[in-house]
């Protein structure tokens, strides 16, 4: 933790203002260990004095100080004569978004180093405002780092290494590469996505979602008021797709909140019961149907011990998990996550998983879903469920059933979508779904 954190006496005015609350929210990431959504929050009274444009600048300076961090971190340490001790923890976050304004926005120099000067004298006590000046003067004429190298510095040790071990050194390097990524904006479509990706000057996606590239505010695009779509990643979309349940037919959706696939589950016709253990998402998951004009039971209850009154034709279980394959979207996950995290979820998912697997009718369908690109999170979760119960069955996806990811289905029938695929579009997030099926008794 900083010693010296931003005091909230300091009120910088104008375009300072708007740093200073970027540097709040990066602070509270940082040293405070807080999700970067948490953080956003907690300043919620600053920004709402903001404009729409100034919360947005904040925004993303944070968002790109997060994401190349790495880099950021590497350059300054060219600059310092020694690190900064931790006393000094407010000056690093200062100077980090004095980088991404030099380095990655385009800022020009002089308004960018002096905002940095104004920050450092309002926010710090120990009189650094001259080093934040010589530090960030020399950054411009700093040489450019290759992408590659880039993708290598911005992605922690453990997590290249895994994506290594599992998929091979240039493909952990091509997720690294797409993580540096600004991602567009996907969107779940209640019917006619093509008329939509129209309407909305989208592009309809071989898997049926569609994405902008371009959104500004999402609550003033047409059919947001009507709730005719929702935002939902193109690969979050694919476990309810891949479960595919039959008007009328009845579906657990376990660890439901924030609703995206109830959403989905009941835009099919499905009669969904949507179980989440935390009161508030569950009351946000109610929300987010109420303004899609969709229809869904919601159970406030623990996924692992819910007992419904009938046995379910079918199950969707989006487990809890370490969330690594959504770093396009949440950069702070990166920096918030050990190798510890992994591991500490894997008896949490088992138990979810035989759960459900005791809990369906025979017949029925379970399907699996994290969003982590860690195999002891995904396919070793599935082999264990295999060899523990033999009432329990692969039920192999097929390519074709996944236009234009054909090459995410596995040699095992499974799903592992990476946030390399897809270049030419704009990339998706990283998850493993695995279809199950309950043996007939």
């Amino acid at each position: 933790m900083s010693a010296h954190r931003p005091a909230d006496a300091a009120r910088p005015a104008g375009a300072t203002a708007t740093r200073h609350v970027a540097l709040l929210i990066l602070d509270a990431v940082l040293a405070g260990g807080r999700t970067l959504d948490a953080a956003w929050g907690g300043q919620s009274r600053r920004l709402e004095g903001m404009s729409a444009r100034d919360r947005a600048f904040a925004r993303l300076l944070v968002t790109m100080a997060l994401r190349r961090l790495g880099e950021i971190d590497h350059l300054l340490a060219g600059l310092l004569e020694r690190p900064l001790p931790d006393r000094h923890a407010i000056v690093r976050q200062i100077l980090r978004l004095g980088v991404v304004q030099l380095r990655f926005l385009g800022t020009p120099p002089h308004a960018a180093i002096d905002q940095a000067v104004r920050l450092a004298r309002a926010v710090d006590r120990a009189g650094m405002a001259g080093l934040v000046n010589a530090v960030l003067r020399k950054v411009p004429g700093l040489p450019s780092i290759a992408a590659e190298e880039a993708a290598v510095l911005n992605t922690p040790d453990w997590l290249l290494q895994a994506w290594t071990d599992a998929h091979g050194a240039p493909v952990a390097r091509a997720i690294g590469l797409a993580h540096l990524e600004e991602p567009p904006l996907d969107l779940s479509v209640r019917d006619d996505a093509a008329a939509w990706a129209e309407t909305l000057g989208g592009e309809l996606l071989p898997t049926g979602s569609v994405r902008l590239s371009r959104a500004g505010d999402i609550t003033a695009l047409p059919g947001y008021a009507d709730g005719a779509w929702w935002v939902q990643d193109a690969a979050a979309a694919l476990p309810a797709r891949l479960l595919a349940p039959a008007p009328g037919t009845v579906v657990l959706d376990l660890c439901a909140a924030p609703g995206g696939k109830t959403a989905q589950l009941a835009a099919a016709g499905a009669r969904v019961t949507a179980v989440e253990i935390e009161p508030r998402r569950a009351a946000l998951l109610g929300e987010n149907l109420a303004r899609l004009h969709l229809a869904a039971e919601v159970a406030v209850a623990d996924a692992a011990a819910y007992d419904p009154p009938t046995r379910p034709d079918a199950i969707l279980l989006d487990a809890p998990c370490s969330a690594t394959g959504t770093l396009r979207r949440h950069p702070d996950v990166a920096r918030l996550k050990t190798p510890d995290d992994p591991r500490r979820m894997t008896p949490v998912q088992d138990r979810l998983l035989a759960h459900a697997a005791s809990l369906l009718a025979p017949g029925g369908r379970l399907v699996y879903a994290v969003c982590s690109l860690q195999p002891e999170e995904g396919p070793q979760r599935i082999a264990a469920l295999l060899a523990r119960s033999g009432a329990i069955a692969r039920d192999p996806v097929r390519p074709e059933e996944l236009p234009g990811l054909e090459t995410a289905v596995t040699a095992e029938g499974d799903v592992m979508t990476l946030p390399s695929m897809w270049p030419e579009r704009g990339h998706l997030d990283g998850f493993y779904i695995a279809r199950l099926v309950k043996r007939a008794a």
